[in-house]
């Protein structure tokens, strides 16, 4: 069991690598193949030795080889985010169906996660084609009923949509963006549209919390942009551990 676990971590932190070039170069439009992977400062190429997930972070001491400007940690963070990911949901579902499709929608999370981050923007390419996708994953492999998957996309894309078109309406200015509309309803499609009271709670709840901290430390109003994608991937990972029990609690017959 313990090899396996180990395995496991070392696949995740691997493929938490991947994500990083996801994340890089998904938002400018470039080949996630080509060219292989370099220095965004100096375009050295990065040998494989130095490439090792972490453990090459720590021994470049945050730094290029060939230049010696500073690696962003943000690589060593998602490679380490990405591998606790995969230990914790095969520690939930072990070896099956529900570990694949569970741990490709963490990556997909992780990747818009720290795009919005730092772009403010959610691609396309990731939610719709991420909606199909993860229905046919809800249906077939985690046991949601496809009503409740279409259910759950319809009515999450609808909810912020309505939030976002009232606001615009009331402000005159954009409170949220498209991105963020298409993203819930991905998560509805996976989760079934129950799962939408729990994630909606949760996100709100932490983004409240960081906007409020922000403005208070930065002393921006309330018009300063806090990107909500994060706290609804955030929401979306925290209901595969515990959203059943949220759930049994809500719907409760008595």
């Amino acid at each position: 069991m313990i090899f396996m676990e180990i395995i496991i971590a070392l696949l995740g932190a691997a493929i938490g690598s991947f994500l990083n070039v996801c994340i890089r170069r998904i938002p400018a439009g470039k080949s996630l193949i080509f060219p292989a992977s370099h220095c965004p400062k100096c375009n050295y190429s990065i040998r494989f030795y130095d490439n090792i997930p972490i453990i090459s972070f720590l021994l470049l001491r945050g730094r290029c080889r060939n230049c010696r400007e500073g690696i962003s940690l943000q690589y060593p963070l998602v490679e380490l985010l990405t591998a606790i990911m995969a230990l914790l949901l095969f520690w939930k579902f072990g070896l099956t169906l529900k570990f694949l499709f569970s741990f490709l929608f963490a990556c997909v999370l992780i990747i818009i996660t720290f795009i919005d981050l730092e772009h403010q923007i959610i691609p396309d390419v990731l939610t719709l084609l991420g909606i199909p996708v993860f229905f046919l994953a809800a249906v077939f492999a985690m046991g949601v009923s496809p009503l409740e998957a279409v259910l759950g996309a319809l009515i999450g894309g609808g909810i912020l949509y309505a939030i976002a078109f009232g606001y615009e309406l009331i402000t005159k200015r954009e409170g949220m963006g498209g991105g963020d509309i298409k993203l819930l309803a991905m998560l509805g499609a996976f989760f079934g549209w129950k799962s939408l009271f729990f994630i909606l709670l949760v996100s709100s709840f932490l983004g409240a919390i960081v906007g409020i901290s922000v403005i208070l430390i930065k002393g921006k109003d309330m018009r300063y942009a806090v990107p909500f994608g994060p706290f609804l991937s955030l929401a979306a990972l925290a209901y595969i551990f515990w959203g059943d029990e949220f759930i049994r609690l809500l719907f409760i017959r008595y």
